[in-house]
C-alpha cells in the first residue's frame, strides 16, 4: 500500500480507542495489550536486556487518548489469537518481523494474505528455527499448510476489502457473531450485529440497573445477545 493511500485511509490513521477500550474489547488484559502497543524492556537481575518492539499500529496521542486505529484493533485480534495457542510473545514477535520481512508488507497482520503466505512463513520459519512451539502455530491438512483453529476461528472474524486489508470485525469476546467492528459505522464503535445499538449505550443502562428484557425492548437487540456480551465481558475482566 502506498503512502498515498495510507493517508486517504481512515482504517490506518484515524484514532479511534483508547489502549483500555482496544484492550476491552479484544478480551485482553491493558497490561498486556499496552505491551503490543508501545513494546517493553525488562532488564530480569542476572540477565541480558529483553526488548520487545511494538507489533499494533497506534497513533501518537496522550495516554488517555485514542489513539488505536482501526487497523490496530485488527491486529489486536490476530495477536489475541496467536498467545491463545499458548506460544510465548517473545517467539510470536520474532515470527512477526519474519512475516512482514517475508512477505514485503506492513501490516501483515492486518492482510488478508496471512491466511496463505502468512502460514507457509509461519511453517518454514519455525523449521528453521527447530521451534516447536512455534510450530503447534501451524498445522497439515490434507497436504495444506494452515493455522491452528483457535487462530482460523479469529481470522474468519475479519472482513477484507478489495485491498486485501482488514474493513471489519466480528469481536472475539462471544463465541457466536454478536458484536461487529465497522469503521464506516457508528464512528467506529462496536455495534450489535442484530438492532445495531452501540455495545457501551447498552452495557450503561445495564450496569445502571435496567432489566434485560427492558434493554432488548428499547434497542431492538435480542436477549439472548445481551447475555452473550455480559458474560463475555465479565470473564474478560477477570
Amino acid at each position: 500500500m502506498s503512502q498515498l493511500i495510507r493517508d486517504r485511509d481512515g482504517r490506518f490513521e484515524t484514532p479511534l480507542y483508547t489502549v483500555g477500550e482496544a484492550a476491552r474489547f479484544l478480551g485482553v488484559p491493558v497490561s498486556t495489550f499496552s505491551t503490543w502497543v508501545r513494546g517493553y524492556r525488562r532488564t530480569p537481575e542476572g540477565r541480558s536486556v529483553v526488548v520487545g518492539e511494538p507489533i499494533v499500529t497506534s497513533v501518537a496521542a496522550g495516554r488517555r487518548m485514542a489513539e488505536i486505529p482501526f487497523i490496530g484493533l485488527a491486529e489486536g485480534m490476530v495477536v489475541a489469537a496467536f498467545r491463545r495457542t499458548g506460544v510465548s510473545m517473545q517467539k510470536v514477535r520474532k515470527a512477526l518481523t519474519m512475516l512482514e520481512q517475508q512477505m514485503g508488507v506492513e501490516h501483515a497482520l492486518a492482510s488478508e494474505a496471512l491466511f496463505t503466505d502468512g502460514v507457509t512463513v509461519f511453517y518454514d520459519y519455525a523449521g528453521r528455527e527447530r521451534d516447536e512451539d512455534l510450530c503447534g502455530l501451524t498445522e497439515v491438512i490434507s497436504g495444506q499448510r494452515v493455522f491452528v483453529s483457535v487462530v482460523r476461528e479469529y481470522l474468519k472474524r475479519i472482513r477484507y476489502a478489495r485491498d486485501h486489508w482488514a474493513e471489519r470485525l466480528v469481536l472475539p469476546i462471544t463465541q457466536g457473531a454478536v458484536i461487529e467492528v465497522d469503521p464506516k459505522r457508528a464512528f467506529g464503535q462496536p455495534v450489535f450485529m442484530r438492532g445495531g445499538a452501540r455495545l457501551e449505550d447498552v452495557l450503561q443502562r445495564f450496569l445502571a440497573g435496567d432489566r434485560l428484557r427492558d434493554l432488548s425492548e428499547d434497542f431492538g437487540v435480542p436477549v439472548e445477545d445481551i447475555e452473550d456480551v455480559i458474560r463475555g465481558t465479565h470473564q474478560a475482566a477477570a
